[in-house]
């Protein structure tokens, strides 16, 4: 009987551990809450486009409202915008009569006077200078000088009697020709002098341009 008893424990035992190992070769059961998902990357792509709503995207570059602001500066006055005339109220002195040019703006813009006016006598508005041009009287500075419309400015001319020069071939002239400071086109003063058509007498001399 006890041999019996032996013999049913092991058959008991067998059995156990028979299912113990049958148990350990099956799968194992997954975690509970744990996702068979393979695990994604918490890092962004690169390749990601910038789209129009990106600041960089929509910056737009604005005019500097001094850029856009500038004004062109008054061009140089020419013959065409300007009248001429003589003051002769200045007098004279030793055989020489002082008379002021005065050029006024005629146009409908402003313009920058500055400088020298070329003069001659001549026979007339289209003829050709007699004698030496004046000579440049360099004691009085010069100035730029802005005319607006109907503005003047005057330079002084000096005039010497032909008479004085002993050598002089005298020619009647009807007049001033008047050449604007950088202009090569002129005014003409009807104004009568005795010229000297020979060359090296010079009976003018004229200052650079002042504001009235």
């Amino acid at each position: 009987m006890w041999t019996q008893r032996i013999k049913t424990g092991l058959v008991t035992t067998t059995a156990a551990a028979a299912l113990l190992l049958l148990a350990a070769c099956g799968p194992s059961p997954s975690p509970s809450g744990t996702s068979s998902a393979p695990p994604t990357s918490s890092t962004p792509s690169a390749s990601v486009p910038a789209t129009s709503s990106s600041p960089s995207a929509t910056a737009t570059t604005t005019p500097s409202p001094s850029a856009s602001a500038t004004s062109a500066a008054p061009e140089l006055c020419k013959a065409a915008s300007l009248s001429a005339t003589t003051d002769a109220t200045g007098g004279g002195a030793a055989g020489s009569i002082y008379e002021k040019l005065i050029l006024t703006n005629s146009g409908t813009a402003p313009c920058i006077l500055e400088g020298f006016a070329g003069v001659s006598l001549t026979a007339d508005a289209n003829g050709e200078p007699i004698g030496e041009p004046a000579t440049r009287e360099t004691t009085t500075p010069v100035t730029k000088i802005e005319l607006v419309p109907g503005k003047s400015a005057w330079a002084e001319i000096r005039y010497t009697q032909a008479g004085n020069y002993g050598d002089c071939t005298k020619v009647p002239a009807a007049g001033l020709r008047i050449y604007p400071p950088n202009d090569t086109a002129s005014l003409f003063i009807p104004e009568p002098h005795d010229a000297c058509s020979n060359a090296g007498i010079k009976l003018l001399t004229i200052t650079a341009f002042q504001a009235v």
